[in-house]
């Protein structure tokens, strides 16, 4: 009751549309950034691994100040929190169209993500806190069809932008989240702030092992290695005598959560992953411009958005094990049509790409839909806001792997190099079919 109390009820029907706009908005900051990483890339003349840290780095910074908005929505109203999230994506995204250096496009882009981290975490947030469980797949499914549907125009407005006003540009459709601040002021929850404190020390240990062992993956300095490793190891023995930590450690100790994880984990990686292999690819071995790169994606991302207003009434009405199936299968289909046929000719990235993101949208409303359901009261802003961090942390983890693989393999030739890629993201996705079969499957029929 006590929750209830606190929180009341919100315009479903007003708030989830709302919120999903600003979802495709986030997103769409993601992949308009992905087709024009040549762009940049040739402009400042970076390799392959430094140019990935201007997606894999807003993906880390994004990962971090999820679970933060998480964390501090247990005491401090999600209203607030948002307002706030977009005010920071919004003026950094004004000052990031002045950027003329990569150190300044990669600064502006953190900050952009310290801002944009707000809109989804708070988004799961609040479908658990408000909408029962009977409609909770439906709302969160509508998020994920706004999410496809940014990554589906990110490539094409970001290629049309690109090739006709400079990458630059870009910054100021971030900036329009600006506008929504008046609409979110109206439809937004009001909360009680309830007492409560924040683990400042619990945050800087996680951002730092985080951090270090994404640099480690960019330079292979056992000194970074070593420096997240302890970083890792003061966290959990700190987190466990913390009272109300930054990361709950007890959430670990539930495997059927930590599977979810993991296969969040592996589907980020593999979506990001393709998500920056493919604009390479086409740019470099089939000398493709931005706009045409944008294009070629497109077609997948709208099925996919298209497909994920069903997904939720699947969800509600079959559960959520059926549609992960379903999502894994769909992501192993295209991860192996991609390893056979994707460089071949330039249109098949089109094609195999639509099994991509349609296996990407199932598999991420069903997890965080599972993911609420397994959660209490108590654990949901750590919970979602972990699960928030680990699957865009792989994001970052699936760019910067990527930008490694393409550039350690230098002396084969182009087609060898993007397939052996593709054919690494097949596995990976073989083995989240395992996690699955094994500890979430499983773990379902041994309780029936």
């Amino acid at each position: 009751m006590a929750q209830e109390e606190r929180y009341g009820s919100i315009q479903e029907n007003r708030i989830i549309p709302l919120w999903s706009l600003t979802v495709w908005l986030v997103v769409m900051n993601t992949t308009m950034f992905n087709v024009a990483l040549p762009s940049v890339i040739s402009q400042f003349d970076l390799s392959p691994t430094a140019g990935s840290w201007i997606v894999s780095g807003y993906s880390i910074v994004f990962a971090l100040s999820t679970i933060t908005f998480s964390r501090l929505s247990d005491f401090i109203p999600i209203g607030r929190l948002l307002l706030t999230g977009l005010i920071i994506l919004g003026i950094a995204s004004i000052i990031g169209y002045f950027s003329n250096s990569f150190e300044f496009v990669l600064i502006s882009r953190m900050v952009q993500a310290m801002g944009a981290g707000a809109v989804p975490g708070l988004g799961m947030v609040l479908a658990t806190r408000y909408i029962p469980i009977s409609r909770r797949g439906r709302a969160m499914s509508l998020i994920s069809s706004a999410a496809s549907l940014g990554f589906g125009l990110g490539p094409v407005i970001g290629g049309g932008i690109t090739q006709l006003f400079g990458w630059n540009f870009l910054f100021v459709v971030t900036g329009l989240v600006l506008l929504l601040l008046p609409v979110f002021k109206v439809y937004l929850p009001v909360e009680q702030k309830s007492e409560g404190s924040f683990d400042v020390i619990g945050a800087l240990l996680t951002g730092g092992g985080v951090t270090s062992l994404l640099l480690y993956l960019s330079s292979f300095s056992l000194y970074l290695l070593s420096l997240s490793v302890l970083f890792f190891v003061v966290l959990v023995l700190y987190s466990n005598k913390k009272e109300d930590p930054f990361i709950r450690v007890s959430l670990f100790k539930n495997t059927r959560y930590v599977s979810i994880l993991l296969v969040g984990l592996i589907a980020f990686m593999t979506h990001f992953a393709f998500l920056f292999v493919m604009p390479v690819m086409l740019s470099n071995l089939f000398q493709k411009e931005p706009a045409t790169i944008g294009f070629v994606i497109f077609p997948g991302a709208m099925l996919s958005a298209f497909a994920a207003i069903y997904v939720g009434r699947w969800i509600d009405r079959f559960g959520n094990l059926p549609v992960m199936r379903a999502g894994l299968l769909s992501l192993l289909l295209s991860a192996i049509l991609f390893s056979l046929f994707a460089t071949k000719a330039y249109y098949m990235t089109a094609i195999f790409y639509m099994f991509t993101s349609i296996g990407f949208s199932s598999l991420t409303s069903s997890l965080a839909n599972e993911n609420s359901r397994i959660l209490s009261k108590d654990e949901v802003g750590s919970g979602m806001g972990m699960l928030q961090l680990v699957q865009f942390f792989g994001g970052a983890l699936g760019v910067a792997v990527a930008g490694l693989l393409i550039e350690g393999q230098k002396a084969l030739a182009l087609d060898v190099i993007y397939r052996n890629v593709f054919v690494f993201y097949t596995i990976l996705v073989v083995v989240s079919m395992v996690i699955y079969q094994v500890k979430l499957k499983r773990n379902v029929s041994l309780g029936s």
